[in-house]
């Protein structure tokens, strides 16, 4: 086929067509027109020669030139082609009138040489060819560039049209199933709703309608891959947010979600205005708004719940409709410990411990769940021990070393280092006992530091340790167990080895045991003891590290205005 008059017009009307069709640029494809005709003029012409193709928008006409590129005189020629030195260049001259079949082109602008000081390295010299006969494999070839320009440019519309609506619903119809992932028709497109983001026993037959979360949008050789969801907590919340006007509006907002696909849910939310109960605007009349959620979750149980920023009585509230005793928190293992009543037990924990499972992914703590008659066990174990503790350590007998672990003592520390007054308000103890009961706590405690101090020497530990504030000579005897020998070993270590701390592996949380952290060492006092140390050594300037304190005091403050 050769581009001839009588086919010009249909080029542009063939590109209009496609983009119509495909919903794309017309300029797209007419780009695509002109890069499948320059592959076919080079088949032609020589695959070494640089040929451009420009179609003329408005007349369809196809203009064929053949372009070399000027380079320096001492440059290697390597394509003879579509490369000339300057001197070579000097015999192309030509005025830029209009209709000439050569002219020179100096960036991106045509030049009259003659005038611009002759051709210099980076111009050009256009020369007009005769347009191409394309053959049966020339025109085949060329419709392959056409419809590879055309699917990308699809494929990047596509792409631009969803990556904006990630974290959206869409409607869409299920259009087949593949290895037990189901693809679905979202108009313009195809989305994928994987296994795992498949709500459990919920049916799929082709041509159903279905409702889905956006859950993701990436870039693929194979076109863009839009990811959809039905197992996303964030569906939930999408899907309250359309039920419920009062969350569209901001007035009420879902603070945090927790599902098990297809059994049981639970919701936390939470009102900015103190006339509307959030709970109740959730639920609507007769359950009218969560009957529609629950509705399109197939059955799918919610408990809404009210949120609230003492996490104490959120968790109370997330454990519904368990009763709770009590609760203790331990903020830096980022535990939670809570009783129930004997009768409790097994609703608080749920069905195959569901309960307290969607109540720990809805406060973002680990929960253990005691009995009132488990916490007193344990409770008298500890009464029990540290009983033992001072009738061993003080030589008392049961009923005084009871009396001090009624009062709130826990170890000889607090008996040895306390004000006199405070151990003189014991019932039976006066002023001699109480400095008596000091004098045994403080002996006792030396012993132990002495025999530490001497276990450490003789595992190897050096003065440069033994002699660091902060460390007691239990703590240099542990670390020199470890290999912790010299300061030098010390300011090497991290503070989570030192005082312990948590790791996720698996979406489950995993101890990790300090070195110090049987001696209460926090996170904070082993970060600072470790820098300390740094900057004795020279490791680190101590005004960069008051600059970064500054700056992180500057940080804290913009936070809390």
């Amino acid at each position: 086929m050769a581009i001839t008059s009588a086919n010009q017009l249909e080029l542009l009307q063939t590109a209009e067509a496609v983009a119509r069709e495909k919903m794309i640029d017309p300029g797209l494809v007419v780009e695509a027109m002109e890069e499948s005709l320059a592959r076919a003029a080079k088949s032609r012409y020589g695959a070494e020669m640089d040929i451009r193709v420009k179609i003329d928008r408005k007349t369809g006409r196809a203009q064929f030139t053949r372009v070399r590129t000027v380079i320096a005189d001492d440059a290697e020629l390597e394509n003879y082609q579509a490369q000339f030195t300057a001197a070579q260049s000097r015999g192309y001259f030509a005025p830029p009138e209009a209709g000439r079949e050569s002219f020179w082109v100096r960036e991106g602008k045509q030049i009259d040489t003659a005038t611009a000081g002759g051709p210099q390295p980076g111009d050009e010299f256009h020369e007009t060819v005769p347009p191409v006969d394309l053959g049966r494999i020339a025109a085949q070839s060329a419709k392959q560039v056409i419809l590879q320009k055309v699917r990308e440019a699809e494929r990047d519309r596509q792409f631009d049209e969803f990556k904006d609506r990630v974290g959206t619903i869409i409607n869409g119809a299920v259009k087949r199933e593949e290895y037990g992932n189901v693809i679905v028709d979202i108009g313009r497109g195809e989305g994928i709703l994987r296994r795992t983001d498949k709500i459990g026993r919920e049916p799929y037959r082709i041509g159903d309608r279905i409702r889905c979360y956006i859950k993701d949008v990436r870039r693929e050789a194979r076109g863009p891959q839009v990811f959809l969801s039905r197992t996303d907590p964030r569906f939930m919340a999408e899907l309250f947010k359309m039920e419920v006007p009062e969350i569209y509006d901001g007035i009420i907002e879902i603070k945090a979600v927790a599902r098990d696909p297809g059994s049981r849910a639970k919701i936390a939310v939470i009102s900015y205005d103190n006339s509307i109960d959030p709970v109740g605007a959730c639920v609507g009349m007769r359950g009218s708004r969560v009957q529609a959620v629950v509705n399109e979750l197939q059955g799918e149980k919610i408990d809404i719940i009210p949120w609230n920023q003492d996490q104490a009585t959120f968790l109370v509230n997330a454990l519904q409709p368990a009763e709770v005793s009590k609760v203790v928190i331990d903020e830096e293992a980022g535990r939670i410990e809570v009783v129930v009543p004997d009768d409790q037990l097994s609703l608080a924990i749920g069905r195959r411990g569901q309960n307290v499972r969607l109540a720990s992914q809805l406060t973002g703590l680990d929960i253990d769940i005691m009995t009132e008659a488990q916490e007193s066990e344990r409770r008298q174990a500890e009464f029990a021990e540290r009983t033992k503790l001072f009738m061993d350590t003080l030589d008392l007998d049961e009923f005084f070393a009871q009396l001090i672990v009624a009062e709130g003592f826990t170890n000889l520390d607090e008996v040895a280092y306390v004000d006199l007054d405070e151990l003189m308000t014991i019932e039976g103890i006066d002023e001699s006992t109480a400095a008596e009961l000091q004098a045994r706590a403080r002996d006792y405690l030396e012993a132990q530091a002495k025999a530490a101090l001497d276990a450490a020497r003789a595992l190897g530990a050096e003065d440069s340790l033994i002699d660091f504030d902060g460390l007691t000579p239990q703590m240099v005897e542990a670390l020199a167990k470890d290999g912790i020998k010299t300061l030098e070993d010390f300011a090497t270590c991290a503070d989570w080895e030192l005082a312990g701390g948590w790791t996720t592996v698996d979406g489950e949380r995993v101890k990790d045991e300090g070195l110090l952290e049987k001696f209460d060492v926090s996170l904070e006092e082993a970060q600072t003891m470790v820098m300390t140390a740094r900057v004795m050594l020279g490791w680190v300037d101590p005004a960069e590290l008051e600059a970064g304190d500054e700056a992180e005091g500057e940080d804290d403050a913009e936070a809390k205005d």
